[in-house]
């Protein structure tokens, strides 16, 4: 038995989104003496503590934005070039994945992955045409196309969809199981009274998760229903203008702001309902982890439907108007539902990260021979 073979997940940085909590998720549950992963960052992160314990090496180099394209081309190539040991680059970042995989390929790296985990880039013009141009290199230099539903399949690799695995979001499902005693605990810290109803959103303050929608709909039910709550963990450049929203509505005592958090897993016992109106996503990996924790989910339906684990959690709802939002939640309030869910329903339909690490390793294990 030689050394694990070690692949290179190429990020911006470990941060708590979606994307790195997978990495993480599926990291943690990996046979470590097969697989070992090392990280290329830009930024420091919120995981790199842990990766560093499992044995991983996290390198940086600066990001575009910081030292321009020129330059950052250059750190890349000159990474690739001082590293060739690295048979499998595995990068995340959408659309500059393309840039990522050209270096690697012109070094020589034999196993190229380009992994979609978004359905829509961020950032305004220039941003986006800067990483449409990245994206034209990604059919040409990724040898595996990777993708977390459908739609984001279709999105990073139109004409290619053919050729992708779809690698699905899994969560360490035992962990999300409903406790009413951690509900309490949570509740208690978070000094929200047992009576109340909570209202719960995870997801960075950035223009895709649409919290002055969120923001809106809240105040409309909070009208009507005043023992709700709304509960936002997260953060983000938006942060400071959706408090100042909250602050003008006079509603700083019925909106609470958690900042991010590293116990979503408890979060989520203390909520009643998890709303979603995001303007797009790739299948986010929060609204796995609400419905293993049994929560009714109202989500916007620009969200692809791969996201329903059939379990009648989840009802997607049109942007387009916000009172049918309002009504669907007071229904929902009504409703009362219990918060036990199927015992294999997360695994029956592939979100069950245990066995996501299996088919992952030997994914690695399989291209690498």
């Amino acid at each position: 038995m030689g050394d694990p073979i070690r692949i290179l997940h190429v990020v911006v940085n470990m941060n708590r989104g979606g994307a790195e909590t997978l990495l993480m998720n599926l990291y943690r549950n990996m046979d470590r003496s097969k697989v070992q992963f090392d990280f290329l960052t830009s930024k420091v992160g919120a995981y790199d503590a842990e990766i560093i314990e499992m044995g991983g090496i996290i390198h940086r180099i600066p990001y575009v934005s910081d030292i321009g394209h020129t330059k950052y081309i250059q750190a890349l190539d000159q990474f690739f070039l001082t590293y060739p040991n690295y048979k499998i680059v595995h990068a995340h970042m959408d659309k500059m994945s393309g840039f990522v995989l050209r270096s690697a390929k012109k070094a020589g790296a034999p196993i190229r992955i380009a992994h979609s985990h978004n359905t829509s880039s961020e950032g305004g013009i220039a941003a986006k045409i800067y990483k449409w141009v990245a994206g034209t290199f990604i059919a040409s230099c990724a040898t595996h196309f990777l993708a977390c539903s459908n739609k984001a399949a279709q999105w990073l690799f139109a004409n290619k969809e053919n050729k992708v695995v779809i690698l699905k979001n899994g969560i360490e499902s035992d962990k999300f199981a409903y406790s009413p005693e951690v509900r309490e605990q949570v509740r208690r810290e978070l000094n929200i009274p047992s009576a109340c109803y909570v209202v719960g959103h995870v997801g960075r303050f950035a223009h895709q998760k649409n919290h002055s929608f969120l923001i809106d709909i809240f105040v409309q039910l909070n009208q009507e229903q005043p023992d709700t709550v709304l509960v936002l963990a997260g953060d983000g450049p938006l942060r400071p203008e959706i408090e100042k929203k909250v602050k003008a509505l006079q509603l700083q005592s019925k909106v609470k702001f958690l900042g991010v958090r590293s116990d979503v897993t408890r979060l989520l016992q203390a909520f009643d309902m998890f709303v979603f109106p995001s303007l797009h996503e790739g299948l986010p990996v929060t609204l796995i982890e609400a419905q293993g924790a049994g929560l009714p989910c109202l989500i916007s339906d620009e969200i692809t439907q791969e996201v329903d684990m059939g379990i009648n959690l989840v009802e997607r709802l049109s942007l387009g108007d916000k009172l049918l939002w309002v009504d669907r939640m007071k229904s929902v309030i009504a409703r009362k539902l219990p918060r036990q869910i199927p015992a294999l329903s997360l695994s029956n339909k592939g979100y069950d990260i245990k066995n996501t690490a299996a088919w992952t390793e030997g994914f690695y294990l399989g291209i690498s021979r």
